[in-house]
């Protein structure tokens, strides 16, 4: 049964933070019945620009993610604002880590970039040692930095105990939580440049993640799987404009169900501009009409049914005669708040 035949007349809406703010989101829920054990025990599909949750199963449950940990991993060192070409001995402690693995040895030396690329396509957990080495003081205070990346990318629902996924008590994160952070991460160009490589020449590795060549827009994520975590999942893929990241927790058949999960959400959304950058409004003033405009474009997915339930309004504001700001435009979706940003003097 398809997305679309799933979502109720009455959708449930939270109002959205000030468009303005850099990391909006909210959140729309699609009722939801099982079909059997192809899905997984949490599901999330989600929009990356608006936050906007398309289709989610237990999307605030918490649960182990194994290797989709790396996402956070790799944001992370990208946000820490390492170097692609800084060189990286690899220290002993990064060596011999059980599960996946480059097979790093220790005094070899890397570049930050081969590590990410090693973390990322090959799902080295060697890979994930080293780089929180290298970051920080000791893989306890890394953690603490990945917490600090979930918390920037508004995941509320996450704890990292180590960078590589592997079981630890207070290690979890939920569906809706890591597509907020893959949305996050994806923000990053070098991030999505990495995940969407299918083969890294410089080391010969090539990415583990089947999505890239089978299914038509894929551009990541990471694939992840330990017997705590089950079989996990995280897929990002780009059509006409829109950008929709899909994460799988503890699922049996994670390309299958990420495939209908992303296809069922690409047929019933479409990514609309509401409101053009240059789009002219008039506010009032007192005894004054002024001419203005949001200076920022402003797309949405929304489903056929919603489209004649958008409303735009604006706000005057009092205003000295030099200043730009002389109001705010507001635009809603079935009565609810979507976007608020300010209205600049022409």
């Amino acid at each position: 049964m398809s997305i679309r035949a799933k979502i109720a007349s009455a959708v449930a809406f939270a109002p959205l933070l000030c468009f303005l703010s850099p990391l909006p989101f909210f959140f729309v829920t699609a009722s939801v019945s099982s079909t059997g054990s192809t899905e997984a025990v949490a599901e999330c599909v989600m929009e990356l620009n608006s936050r906007r949750v398309l289709y989610e199963k237990k999307g605030d449950v918490r649960l182990p993610m194994a290797s989709t940990t790396k996402i956070a991993t790799a944001a992370t060192v990208l946000r820490l604002g390492k170097g692609m070409e800084e060189e990286v001995s690899i220290p002993s402690q990064a060596v011999g880590i059980e599960g996946s693995s480059v097979y790093l040895k220790a005094g070899d030396v890397y570049t930050v970039e081969d590590l990410l690329y090693g973390l990322m396509l090959r799902s080295g957990n060697d890979c994930a040692t080293a780089l929180a080495l290298h970051c920080s003081s000791s893989v306890a205070a890394f953690s603490a930095e990945m917490n600090e990346t979930a918390q920037a990318a508004g995941a509320l629902h996450t704890s990292f105990q180590n960078p590589h996924g592997l079981p630890a008590n207070g290690h979890y994160t939920t569906a809706r939580d890591l597509s907020l952070i893959t949305c996050y991460a994806l923000q990053n160009p070098t991030f999505k440049q990495i995940v969407s490589t299918k083969f890294y020449q410089p080391r010969g590795w090539k990415n583990k993640n089947r999505m890239l060549s089978e299914y038509d827009g894929a551009i990541g994520v990471k694939t992840g799987y330990t017997k705590e975590a089950g079989r996990c999942l995280v897929s990002a893929a780009e059509r006409e404009g829109m950008t929709l990241v899909c994460s799988v927790l503890n699922c049996p058949t994670t390309y299958e169900r990420s495939t209908q999960l992303l296809d069922d959400a690409f047929e019933a959304y479409s990514y609309e501009k509401i409101l053009d950058k240059e789009q002219r409004f008039f506010v009032e003033t007192g005894k004054e009409k002024i001419a203005c405009k949001t200076g920022k474009d402003f797309y949405y997915p929304l489903l056929k049914e919603e489209k004649g339930l958008i409303e735009i309004k604006t706000v005057a504001k009092k205003t000295k005669k030099k200043e730009k700001i002389v109001g705010q435009v507001e635009i809603y979706l079935a009565k609810r708040l979507l976007f608020s940003g300010n209205l600049y003097k022409l």
